[in-house]
């Protein structure tokens, strides 16, 4: 079984080009523009075991709040359509991830229904072209595109660049226990209802 998904979005604001798999061990690039999120894209790549490879265009000179959010959305398309019916996985996941003198925790569900709980406070303003309150707009839009419940807790923390971080990185750990093969459930969708993608 291949999980892998191509998705090209373009609008007025943005040209997204992005090819995910998801066995795989972080190979890609990244690259849309906005440096802070190229990194961190870095991160869930390899923290994920992803393969990823993103290229955006985007109105940066309006800010890079719609290649944030755009890239969000596709990064969620692609990996909806590379799970299928998300039978065989072990649809949940969680991690806690200390950075330095920040600490993320996040929990997440591969349900099939879109919602995010975000307890974070990060300081005001940016670090190089990146405002930090992206940061929510950037999972918002995964959890609703991709239609999985996420919940994001910044536990402790002062350096925004520190803090982002251990966030990434815990969604990119839970995500890849969520996405996993769970070989006790033998090819079957793990709900009660039989279905995982409406």
């Amino acid at each position: 079984m291949t999980r892998t998904a191509e998705i090209a979005r373009q609008t007025k604001e943005t040209d997204v080009h992005l090819t995910l798999g998801l066995d795989g061990e972080g190979a890609g690039t990244r690259e849309t523009g906005v440096g802070f999120l190229d990194h961190m894209l870095d991160l869930l790549a390899r923290h994920g075991r992803l393969d990823l490879l993103v290229d955006v265009k985007g109105d940066l000179e309006t800010g890079a709040h719609h290649t944030v959010e755009d890239t969000g959305i596709v990064f969620g398309q692609a990996l909806d359509q590379a799970l299928g019916d998300r039978a065989g996985i072990f649809r949940y996941g969680h991690a806690v991830v200390p950075m330095d003198e920040a600490r993320a925790s996040v929990a997440l569900d591969l349900s099939g229904r879109p919602f995010l709980a975000w307890e974070v406070e990060l300081p005001g303003g940016g670090t190089g072209n990146f405002d930090h309150e992206l940061a929510e707009e950037f999972f918002r839009a995964i959890s609703s595109a991709a239609k999985m419940t996420l919940h994001v807790t910044l536990e402790a923390g002062t350096n925004a660049h520190h803090m982002i971080e251990a966030i990434f990185k815990a969604f990119a750990r839970a995500l890849r226990a969520a996405i996993a093969i769970d070989a006790a459930e033998q090819g079957r969708v793990p709900s009660t209802k039989g279905t995982l993608t409406s």
